[in-house]
């Protein structure tokens, strides 16, 4: 088959074939060295090849740019010399491992291995691992073309390493469908803690099996009545002979024209047997007397109930004889669409009345590929680490309407991928957290809120341009940084409009999600660190003020020291060039400085005002240990935090001092926190003493955003948590104290404090720009 050139990839593709209605309306054109990324660094493969669709899996090594700092080397020098940076900025190339999945349909199974074998370059393994039945079919086809060993792998095990996997590495993998929503689909957090959970695959038959450990499952049951009794069947009553147009046909039904509802046996006695008169008493019950021809669309919705029912029943039945009470759907009878999540989700609430939860997965159709792969690279553990979705580089999930037609419908030549990229440290909970399980991260949910969600998009929107002309400015020396940041600008923008759309296609849509989402982007095109500059000058800046600062905050005595340690944390809080109201004023006010910003703040009362309840907590003994997550490079890090740590430590409080991994806007970096730190030290006894002993402790958050995920967080952060027994937890800043974790309840106690700096969230919450959180709270014992 000749390669058709371009591709349309779907931009916001479904979880399968045919379960986006209107993915040729959305999709884009792409070649295909955009869809197959990265290839020529490719080093191992894996394939699932179902009876319409092949599901690609690979491995690859990817370069890319970041920013390094060091320290200056001032040997052989008297001194520093008063105005030089306070480090040096260098931009290096990294390698990182990336997990690239593309879906696409068999019609292009022979083109696709052509476009693999011309490019494959340093591929390390002379096998590919396949599942599926079509591994059998078309094992010649790619041991020809690729030249690579076919070793099939069992199909079983396969989909639940790849369930176990996305739900472990992706928070909002799974979602409840609920029909009457808008969106339908709601989104669960997900954790670390997994199992047991029942997998029910439906493809011809059904297949029931109990995940009770990432090695250990049984098939506890099953059925011969699924997917392929519904083709089946639906073909010989309608002649439909494809999969999508029985779907349709059963979208436009009404099966009470065909089934015997609980009012046709008992009339209006249904209501003394406490039953609704709408249950399904016999289906294709009226077939039998009637004495009429049906409508092939009211047949195939009953035989969709019918089957659906059962197997919801079936499930149920499962679930409460192995206590269980979450179960994942999969296999080509699900693939996204509307309608048979609808019936199905109805059939396991009746029956469990509630009990039991119908879950469905966003990469359902990848769970093959994924545990084949897995199975293929068990020599190299994957399993040890973390990984990330790549939201610039991954299709999401699309709603599909009912009333759309086959035609419509079409999916021919459109390409799904997803994207999970290797995280250099495993995350895991904070093991403060009250109720792990429960914690949710974000404090608005978009997805929910469509006033906010529209202001949120527009406002990135509006910041686009800004972000632009700084990763721009970034790279002077570049000769195709304004190339590149045009293209961010293109992918950027085409993932808000697709939000717009679809505010589900990546999970949970938050304010979070898009931050995450820009620096993504911004990663893919090479700009690392746009702000890498602008915090190396402002961390010099600060640093000349800090002995000053530290002086007037000595003079002063110790309830008066108190408030204005605490007015310094919340000033610093407010250089933070994300927030338009505050860059716009850095932009044009070079000498906007810490006093300044004091002067922006809020009177007290503030808007959210515990402060006198946390005066009373010092006045008793001091916190054993106290975990500070920080915000902003600069003023913030250096005259607001570090004073507030420098008091903590005169208590007698050691201090964990958390910063990002990576970094993201103008936030202090855990590399440019030892810089800091290190310059600090030559100036302050308290600090320089702390460091030595080991009573400050400054350590990586495993996290490149602006916001704060508590579920998520390095494990050698967790183990020090527990090691020096914290019992004191500081959040400082917007993105980790307002719009994320501002409801976290924590064993605890915790201070999150937070400026806010956007006039629309202040007037949402009762405030005005520049109001203050200052949040103090206490476990309940």
């Amino acid at each position: 088959m000749s390669w058709p050139g371009t591709f349309k990839m779907a931009e916001c593709g479904a979880s399968g074939s045919g379960s986006s209605g209107d993915s040729l309306d959305k999709s884009i054109t792409l070649p295909p060295d955009e869809i197959f990324r990265n290839l020529e660094n490719a080093k191992r493969f894996a394939i699932d090849i179902g009876g319409s669709l092949t599901k690609l899996a690979y491995y690859s090594t990817v370069q890319h740019k970041v920013a390094k700092v060091r320290s200056f080397d001032h040997s052989g020098k008297d001194t520093e010399r008063e105005h030089e940076p306070p480090y040096e900025i260098s931009v290096q190339e990294e390698i990182t491992a990336r997990l690239h999945f593309i879906k696409f349909e068999n019609t292009y199974i022979e083109a696709c291995l052509d476009f693999i074998k011309d490019h494959l370059v340093n591929t390390e393994t002379k096998v590919i691992q396949a599942t599926g039945g079509g591994a059998y079919k078309f094992k010649d086809l790619i041991e020809e073309k690729l030249r690579l060993k076919v070793d099939k792998e069992d199909v079983m095990t396969c989909l639940i390493k790849g369930c176990n996997f996305v739900l472990k590495n992706i928070p909002h993998e799974a979602f409840v469908y609920q029909k009457d929503s808008d969106p339908e689909f709601r989104f669960q957090t997900n954790h670390p803690h997994i199992f047991p959970y029942l997998l029910v695959n439906i493809g011809s038959g059904v297949s029931i099996v109990k995940v009770e450990t990432e090695d250990r499952f049984e098939w506890v049951g099953g059925s011969s009545i699924g997917g392929g009794t519904f083709w089946g069947l639906g073909a010989l009553l309608t002649k439909t002979k494809k999969f999508d147009e029985l779907l349709h046909l059963a979208s436009r039904g009404q099966h009470s024209n065909v089934d015997m509802l609980v009012r046709d046996v008992y009339g209006g006695a249904h209501q003394t047997l406490g039953l609704s008169g709408n249950l399904i008493a016999s289906s294709f019950g009226k077939s039998a007397t009637a004495d009429q021809e049906f409508s092939k669309e009211d047949m195939a919705k009953s035989l969709l109930h019918m089957i659906s029912n059962d197997i919801g029943q079936l499930a149920c039945l499962h679930a409460r004889l192995h206590s269980l009470d979450r179960v994942y759907f999969g296999g080509f009878f699900i693939r996204g669409h509307p309608v048979t999540m609808r019936t199905i989700t109805y059939s396991i609430n009746f029956f469990s009345k509630g009990e039991v939860q119908a879950l469905f997965l966003r990469h359902e159709g990848y769970l093959g590929a994924i545990g084949a792969f897995l199975k293929g690279a068990e020599q190299d553990n994957p399993n040890q680490y973390s990984w990330g979705e790549n939201y610039a580089g991954s299709s999401g999930l699309m709603s599909a309407s009912p009333e759309l037609g086959p035609a419509q419908r079409a999916r021919s030549g459109t390409f799904d991928l997803l994207e999970m990229d290797r995280l250099e440290r495993p995350l895991v909970d904070l093991p403060l957290l009250l109720d792990p399980p429960s914690y949710v991260p974000d404090t608005v949910d978009l997805t929910d809120d469509a006033l906010a969600r529209k202001y949120w998009l527009t406002c990135f929107e509006e910041a686009l341009d800004g972000v632009v002309k700084r990763a721009v400015a970034s790279q002077p020396d570049s000769v195709d940084a304004a190339e590149r940041a045009e293209k961010f600008r293109q992918k950027y923008w085409n993932k808000l409009q697709t939000l717009r759309q679809q505010p589900f296609a990546y999970g949970t849509l938050t304010v979070r999600s898009l931050l995450d989402t820009r620096e993504h982007c911004l990663n893919e095109f090479n700009f690392p660190d746009p702000y890498s500059k602008v915090k190396q000058r402002e961390n010099g800046v600060a640093l000349r003020c800090f002995p000053g600062v530290v002086r007037s905050l000595d003079a002063l005595g110790w309830e008066e020291r108190q408030l204005a340690l605490v007015k310094g944390l919340l000033a610093g809080n407010v250089f933070d060039w994300g927030a338009k109201a505050v860059s716009a004023v850095l932009e044009s006010d070079p000498y906007f400085g810490f006093e300044e910003a004091k002067r922006k703040l809020q009177e007290r009362p503030w808007l959210v005002d515990s402060y006198s309840e946390w005066l009373q907590r010092l006045k008793g003994p001091p916190h054993k240990c106290a975990l500070i997550f920080a915000d902003n490079s600069g003023i913030d890090i250096i005259l607001g935090v570090f004073p507030f740590v420098r008091e903590l430590l005169l208590r007698g409080t050691e201090v964990i001092l958390a910063c990002n991994s990576g970094p993201a806007l103008n936030d202090v970096t855990h590399s440019e926190s030892l810089i800091v730190a290190e310059r600090i030290a030559g100036m302050d006894p308290v600090v320089h003493s702390a460091l030595r002993e080991e009573r400050l402790l400054l350590v990586q958050t495993g996290s490149s955003s602006p916001c704060l995920d508590l579920s998520r967080l390095d494990k050698g952060l967790a183990a020090l948590v527990r090691e020096r027994g914290a019992d004191l937890v500081v959040i400082e800043g917007m993105g980790r104290a307002v719009h994320t974790n501002y409801h976290a309840a924590l064993r605890c106690e915790s201070l999150k404090l937070a400026v806010i700096k956007n006039a629309w969230l202040a007037e949402r919450l009762g405030g005005r720009l520049f109001s203050v959180i200052f949040k103090y709270e206490v476990p309940a014992e």
